[in-house]
């Protein structure tokens, strides 16, 4: 038997010990979406409720939007509208508020579904492509060199700034945070891309200006409340590199720092450095097609989600973990903008999102990847306090209702016993509620209560299935 020490010791310092959240970003799904008020109106109930997932993150993607005489993106999702166009008559460049309403529509939903906790940071992959030197928001001729043309910085910041005091102040979403930089020092974004929108930005001087640029915008719009946010890297090693070339002034200014891990070899490094420093952290994008336990089925890839949930926030103790898609894949006959869907993918191998749109009977059909994340965000809640314990095992605590929630997952077939000590809680508890997702979607456990079971001495021992996601609600 396995004993886990769930210790208050153990508890998060990193934005003084209150968690965030979890979230997704909305680009590209809300943008695939949001043409439907059926599938619009089911994904704020079936990821932001809490009837649902409960998530309560939304990274709204400002797009830059591209040269409309370009045609290189074969997604059907991932060419997000801008929201400045050229108008012929005037020979000058104008604000159309409606073109990317797709995605506002389901920013509004899912913001109103998530209630008090609804945080909504806005982002952005690329300036307008006239303001590149590529002409191309997919990036520039070389990808490792910065595509913003050095006469628009103001003017890009100019534009972030706007957008974001539209959606504040005009549709009444409070903005929280602005991130103007997506992984920014990646070669990945280059002209004529058939995937997305993305832009190169130099550690050092570029990144510290537009981060410079993006602050003065938001103050000059009365925005106050809003927060900077850099550099959202891909990696970890990235972000350490970033972060160590912000200038003093830049650091004053930045009220967050926020990390992709899609390569995490220093991600224990940056999590000593956010609490070195005493700066806020977040992992703000991640996802694979990966799966977790030899013929696990349709339970791999949420094995997987729950393994990558624990890795992340032991390594780098964030205040908020938020996943790249819920949405990747898309079913439709007739695709979209003269592009095809990739349709259903296979849930016994690892995929990407949590779930699928089905446009053609306005459906979303959920996973076990699915209920696996719902295992933490349903129960693990804004305002608790992170606990670390082990490689499978994650716990919080909330001081105000005295409840504390443990996260376990068992990638093996067989049983595993465990035997949970609660140190250092100036309370006794008395039961536990269990809560367990395992199976597959047509006869496995989908957040299933086990019901309730007494516990003495602050302590108990309980068997974990085999290939499941575990969690102990206990007050």
């Amino acid at each position: 038997m396995k004993k886990i020490i769930v210790s208050l010791k153990n508890k998060s310092t990193t934005n003084n010990g209150v968690f965030q959240g979890w979230g997704s970003s909305l680009c590209w799904w809300a943008h695939r979406i949001g043409y439907s008020p059926v599938l619009t109106k089911k994904s704020a109930e079936i990821f932001y409720s809490d009837n649902g997932l409960n998530l309560n993150i939304m990274r709204y993607n400002i797009g830059g939007g591209d040269d409309p005489t370009h045609k290189h993106i074969t997604r059907t999702d991932s060419e997000v509208p801008g929201w400045l166009y050229f108008d012929n008559n005037s020979n000058t460049y104008s604000y159309k508020y409606d073109a990317d309403s797709n995605q506002l529509n389901v920013l509004k939903e899912c913001y109103k579904a998530s209630g008090d906790d609804a945080y909504v940071e806005v982002f952005s992959n690329s300036p307008p492509y006239f303001m590149t030197k590529s002409g191309c928001s997919s990036g520039g001729k070389n990808p490792s060199r910065d595509n913003l043309r050095e006469d628009s910085y103001e003017a890009f910041a100019e534009y972030l700034a706007h957008v974001t005091e539209y959606i504040n102040n005009k549709l009444n979403i409070k903005v929280s945070s602005i991130s103007p930089m997506n992984e920014p020092a990646s070669s990945y974004w280059h002209y004529l891309s058939d995937k997305q929108e993305g832009c190169h930005f130099s550690s050092g001087k570029s990144q510290n200006k537009i981060i410079f640029e993006t602050a003065k915008a938001i103050r000059a719009k009365g925005l106050k409340d809003v927060e900077i946010v850099a550099s959202d890297e891909t990696s970890t090693s990235h972000q350490i590199t970033s972060y160590n070339k912000y200038t003093d002034e830049v650091k004053e200014i930045i009220d967050r720092i926020s990390t992709h891990t899609y390569i995490t070899r220093r991600s224990k490094q940056l999590g000593q450095l956010a609490k070195e420093k005493g700066f806020n952290l977040w992992m703000s994008e991640t996802d694979w097609s990966n799966t977790l336990g030899k013929n696990s089925g349709e339970m791999g890839a949420g094995l997987w989600l729950a393994s990558k949930i624990i890795t992340d926030i032991n390594d780098l103790s964030p205040s908020a973990w938020v996943i790249w898609l819920v949405i990747d894949f898309h079913i439709s006959k007739n695709g979209f903008n003269g592009n095809k869907d990739f349709g259903m993918p296979d849930m016994s191998k690892g995929f990407w999102g949590v779930a699928v749109a089905d446009h053609d009977n306005e459906e979303i059909i959920l996973s076990q990847k699915y209920y696996a994340f719902g295992q933490f965000s349903r129960y693990i809640r804004p305002g608790d306090s992170i606990i670390h314990c082990d490689k499978n095992t994650l716990a919080s605590f909330n001081n105000a209702s005295k409840k504390l929630t443990i996260v376990t997952f068992n990638s093996s077939e067989k049983d595993i016993e465990k035997d949970f000590i609660l140190d250092g809680f100036d309370i006794e508890f008395s039961e536990y509620k269990t809560i367990r997702t395992s199976g597959s979607l047509k006869d496995g456990e989908l957040w299933k209560d086990l019901g309730k079971t007494s516990l003495e001495n602050n302590t108990f021992k309980t068997k974990i299935k085999g290939y499941s996601v575990t969690t102990y609600v206990i007050e």
